[in-house]
């Protein structure tokens, strides 16, 4: 019954902001790392960013480094990724990933969000 719920998607032109929500249930919430991974249509899932379990340290890709900001608040049991300056190579499903250990690699994460669709126009 692990539910991970992203939100926040939408379709905004280059340059714009959103914030995406990833409300969770998870018991363990404050002892998991999450990540943010993105994957657009015929591409890979790519790694966004990585927050640990108390939010003391954040690690990002380069696309995202600088733009992209990854937080969480343990009491609400949510991660939130928020993104400003979006470009339209930012154009993918969004997906939040828990894990108890820290990893970049996507298939290393034990719960996954459904996704949420962000679409940036130029």
């Amino acid at each position: 019954q692990v539910q991970m719920v992203e939100s926040g998607g939408g379709v905004v032109q280059a340059g714009a902001s959103l914030r995406l929500t990833c409300a969770t249930n998870l018991r363990s919430f404050g002892r998991l790392y999450f990540g943010w991974f993105r994957q657009a249509p015929g591409k890979e899932r790519e790694f966004v960013a990585i927050i640990d379990v108390n939010g003391s340290n954040k690690h990002y890709s380069d696309s995202a480094k600088g733009r992209f900001t990854i937080s969480r608040d343990n009491d609400k049991k949510t991660v939130y990724l928020q993104m400003n300056s979006l470009k339209p190579e930012d154009t993918a499903a969004y997906s939040c990933a828990a894990n108890p250990t820290f990893t970049i690699v996507a298939f290393e994460y034990d719960y996954w969000g459904q996704g949420t669709q962000v679409t940036v126009s130029s």
